[in-house]
């Protein structure tokens, strides 16, 4: 099991073209169900793989920041809250994966991508557009596969340590180890910030600084019982705790609407992750079986200044079997896959007023996925179906295929088409507890269908790549709020017309001379719901990262620029709380580090975040952080 993310031995770390997105040995794990890699060169859809080297190369802490670098991703961020959209999908749209499992609060339908925290030799693979026939509900916008470094990948021990302005104090140490038929790592991170202001500054507001802590350990290892068969497990804890602020209910004030300072609020969000498997291996290998069983357990509440104001619990148990056969005829390799999964998820409100319903709600799904590879010399061939039976909505089916051609040896053509589905998550069904919120039980789930068409080219000698896509799909049964009259509460419904997601996507990755790489994206969307354009999801996104490495990697620098155009966002500054959309500027952001080896695995790094302290909001009335800047030591053994 461990084999899927070693790096392939033509991949040197110590080479001077480091840039993975140029290098044809890059792999992906989430784009199949069998748990064998696929070369990235032979994928018959739109993927982005964030290497290792490269979240160092940027000093990563929080994978939604390095998220910001891939084409069709938007992110936006609060305290206690980071979304990540992608190509204009909702962020309860898209599927996030830790090491296998399913992280996403069964609440909300969605996971804080906030709280997960960049480990050393970690890597992040980004599939985009529907990707329901593999992996069922949850994945219309596609799938953010995290994976931490095994006990082969990264050998040894590791430890880093930094502080800076704000009060900010990080730290990470993981070891990782190996032997004949085993192999095991450990890993624990934590960051840590005072943090700064994020209400406007209005008639004297806007000084209570929200910080933050967060505190990640996992671990995970395998074991070859015996010929053939191999045991693995992996286990994750993660606890954060952070400051808020509220927004201003009083109507006669005139920062009505707004987000103003609220001394003693905060959030504490604690959850536990864990996954164990088996996989045995006939016939030399061509005939696979992995089983598999998963949890995931989440609780988050919120406190206010006299003491805890709301909360909820939610846990999700999987198991999955997964069987594969591959065999050649010729020249060509075909791969057969079946897979089933049953999923159970429960919510419970911990509401501390006594007057909520707080008994546990359930779901449960069964989902039956069939898949077929084919590839060739010049051409790849994919295609799944997947039926999903559901004990509260409707049974449905998805599918996906795609097919790839090279044109010629540096010329690849590839195009796709899926369709996706997403159930209503337990809010939306049974609403908030404080009554602002109403749910619905008679909501049915969003649909999803599309495609995409790219291109990917390779110039002078594979030292420059190039990829553009284009893709169109529409959303059946959107999930939006209304505020019907008399009383203005809010309740989600379904919509009758179609919401459309159409744009296009430009990724280029260039190794320049031996001491720089450069990796930059650009995407143009247009999503629209029911004619209008959707909050938080600009138009335009860009960024460039460029890297200096000096010789024998003894020092580098990079700078990152990344651009956000403006987008729309809904205010609540009407009395009735019905929302009033606003336009949210557009900002640009500059980070800059550098690092220097000072002795033999020891090394001196810094960086400076926002460097042009620019003001912006993500969200609208939350100011984002400024200027920040930190120094430290990393050590490896």
């Amino acid at each position: 099991m461990p084999a899927w993310a070693q790096e392939s031995e033509e991949q040197d770390r110590e080479a001077p073209i480091r840039n993975s997105s140029v290098a044809k040995t890059e792999i992906l794990v989430s784009a199949r169900r069998d748990d064998a890699f696929t070369l990235r060169e032979n994928y018959t859809g739109s993927s982005t793989v964030i290497a290792d080297y490269q979240l160092e190369d940027r000093q990563v802490r929080d994978i939604a920041e390095a998220l910001r670098d891939v084409p069709g991703v938007a992110v936006s961020g609060v305290a206690g809250q980071t979304q990540v959209r992608l190509r204009g999908s909702e962020a309860n749209h898209v599927l996030v994966l830790v090491d296998g499992i399913e992280v996403s609060d069964p609440f909300a339908g969605e996971f804080d991508l906030g709280t997960l925290q960049a480990e050393p030799g970690a890597r992040v693979e980004v599939l985009r557009g529907p990707q329901s026939a593999l992996y069922g509900p949850d994945a219309i916008g596609g799938v953010i596969a995290y994976q931490s470094a095994s006990g082969r990948d990264l050998q040894g021990f590791s430890a880093r340590i930094e502080g800076g302005t704000q009060g900010t104090a990080n730290g990470a140490a993981r070891y990782g180890a190996n032997g004949q038929g085993w192999d095991a790592a450990l890993s624990a991170t934590v960051v840590s910030t005072d943090g700064q202001p994020n209400a406007r500054p209005i008639d004297g507001g806007g000084t209570r600084d929200i910080g933050r802590d967060s505190y990640t350990v996992s671990g995970k290892g395998s074991v070859e019982a015996a010929s053939g068969l191999t045991f693995r497990a992996v286990g994750r804890y993660i606890l954060t705790e952070g400051r808020f602020n509220n927004s201003d209910n009083d109507p006669a004030s005139p920062t009505f609407g707004f987000i103003v300072d609220s001394p003693g609020t905060r959030f504490e969000n604690e959850a536990v992750y864990a996954l164990v498997g088996a996989r045995y291996e006939a016939l030399d290998g061509a005939w696979t079986h992995d089983l598999s069983a998963q949890i995931a357990d989440i609780a988050r509440d919120t406190f206010g200044a006299a003491g805890r104001t709301n909360g909820s619990e939610g846990d999700r148990l999987k198991a999955s079997y997964v069987t594969a056969y591959g065999f050649d005829t010729g020249a060509v390799s075909h791969t057969v896959t079946f897979a089933v999964d049953w999923e159970r998820e429960r919510f419970r409100n911990t509401d501390p007023s006594g007057f909520a319903f707080t008994g546990r709600r359930r779901i449960e799904n069964t989902g039956l996925v069939g898949e077929y590879r084919l590839d060739a010399r010049r051409f790849d061939v994919s295609a799944a179906l997947r039926h999903d039976i559901n004990d509260r909505f409707a049974d449905e089916t998805t599918y996906r295929i795609g097919a790839g051609f090279d044109l010629t040896d540096t010329t690849r053509l590839r195009a796709a088409a899926a369709s996706g589905i997403k159930n209503p998550g337990f809010f939306e069904l049974f609403g908030f507890v404080d009554g602002r919120f109403i749910g619905n039980e008679d909501l049915r789930p969003e649909k999803s269908e599309g495609w995409e068409v790219g291109i990917d080219q390779s110039l002078f000698a594979d030292r420059v790549t190039v990829s553009a896509t284009y893709f169109d799909s529409e959303l059946e049964g959107e999930i939006f709020t209304t505020f019907p009259p008399p009383t203005f509460v809010a309740t989600p419904g379904n919509r009758d017309t179609v919401s459309t997601q159409k744009g296009v996507e430009i990724a280029l990755a260039a190794a320049l001379g031996r001491a720089f790489s450069l990796n930059a994206a650009y995407s143009h969307i247009d999503s629209e719901e029911d004619g209008t354009t959707e909050v938080r999801r600009p138009e335009d996104i860009a960024s460039a990262a460029l890297t200096w490495t000096a010789p024998d990697d003894a020092a580098s620098a990079t700078l990152v620029v990344r651009h956000n155009g403006a987008a729309l966002d809904d205010a609540f500054t009407d009395p009735s709380f019905v929302p009033v959309r606003v336009r949210l500027d557009d900002y640009t952001l500059v980070n800059i580090n550098a690092r220097v080896d000072l002795a033999e695995g020891i090394e001196l790094f810094g960086r400076v975040d926002n460097l042009l302290d620019e003001r912006y909001e993500q969200v609208f009335s939350f100011v984002s952080p400024g200027r920040s800047a930190v120094i430290g030591l990393e050590a490896r053994f």
